[in-house]
């Protein structure tokens, strides 16, 4: 038997959609889809007009389908936005390579200009190099570091306004069931904002909060987006994995776990005596970008890596990574005084000043 569309109730329905049930055709999803994100858009006032908006753009299915709709909503709504693509190349070999020639592609379909920063010129690191002294355990530690600085700085050489990204309703569910395991009380009380912003940082916002990243996947095959599917080779090791299989599980027993999730992260939070004692944000004292602690992580990262000592920084407490980076050191050399002074410095202050 020939099922119709619950919505327009003249065309045949051609998918059901996860996050309602409802079968739909295919024009109507388009529509709901659209004005979902559209409604999440104006009903957290994400921007305001004339606004010059950054998409963080890895040419991924979130990315891709992110332009695509924001390009889409702001002719249709007159946002006045003037939008661009931001792309950070990590330096992976056989795959952001790959994923950039998507972003590329992107660029002439949406005629959206696009800016690439690397971590080489930023960091005079890449994600390769650095995997070559951390191994595959503590790698997406560093690249999640790496990259957000990366972004805004990326951002900074636009002169935009807001940063734009992919995180669907998903990513965001598994970021709070990340946080509960870690007992990240300060992660877990920001994890779910929608819109980010200190007076130091540009806002960024996610446009996709509440929307299924199955439905984001329907959207891009049935719109036939180009886009690229391949997953970084350095990923099956990271901790996302196991929260992600985990709310699968979750969500095939109960489809709404994933926005149940997202609105108890919503809901939650701390009593006041324990808010004044979390650390409160400031500057890093060398490169000027926001940090809990004198030295943010990043430099922290970056010096260890110069230093020949990777393991700084990363998991434990201070004397635990400490330890390690003096177990390490007497396992290898340090780099020469010629080596060090070929890695660029982090300087975001500079940056910034340059602007």
């Amino acid at each position: 038997m020939v099922k119709f569309c619950v919505l327009c109730t003249k065309n045949r329905a051609v998918l059901k959609r996860p996050k309602t049930a409802q079968q739909v055709c295919k024009d109507c999803f388009f529509e709901v889809f659209e004005t979902e994100v559209h409604n999440t858009i104006v009903d957290h006032a994400l921007f305001k007009p004339g606004d010059r908006v950054a998409i963080a753009a890895s040419g991924g299915k979130d990315s891709t389908v992110l332009a695509h709709v924001m390009k889409t909503l702001n002719d249709r709504y007159k946002y006045c936005l003037e939008l661009f693509l931001l792309s950070v190349d990590e330096g992976i070999a056989g795959y952001r390579d790959d994923s950039l020639e998507t972003v590329k592609r992107n660029e002439v379909q949406y005629g959206i200009p696009l800016k690439v920063v690397s971590y080489e010129e930023l960091y005079g690191w890449s994600m390769d190099k650095i995997v070559k002294e951390i191994g595959t355990k503590n790698n997406c530690t560093f690249c999640g570091v790496f990259r957000r600085q990366a972004l805004d700085r990326g951002a900074v050489l636009l002169k935009v306004d807001h940063i734009v990204t992919g995180h669907n309703a998903d990513d965001i569910a598994e970021t709070v069931l990340m946080n509960l395991l870690r007992g990240d009380i300060a992660r877990l009380q920001r994890c779910t904002l929608i819109r980010t912003a200190t007076d130091d940082l540009m806002p960024r916002s996610k446009p996709f909060k509440y929307t299924y990243e199955k439905e984001i996947v329907m959207y891009a095959y049935f719109k036939k987006l180009d886009y690229f599917s391949t997953e970084c080779v350095y990923s099956p090791n990271a901790y996302r994995g196991y929260a992600r299989a985990f709310l699968k599980d979750l969500e095939s027993i109960r489809p709404s776990a994933i926005m149940d999730i997202i609105h108890s992260g919503e809901a939650y939070e701390l009593k006041q005596e324990v808010q004044e004692s979390l650390p409160k944000m400031g500057a890093c004292e060398r490169c000027g970008y926001m940090s809990s602690n004198k030295v943010c992580k990043a430099c922290v990262m970056l010096e260890g890596l110069n230093q020949g000592l990777p393991q700084r920084g990363v998991g434990g407490s201070a004397s635990s990574r400490e330890e390690k980076a003096k177990r390490e050191a007497r396992r290898k050399p340090k780099l020469t005084e010629e080596d060090a002074s070929s890695q660029k410095p982090f300087t975001f202050t500079n940056l910034q000043a340059q602007q």
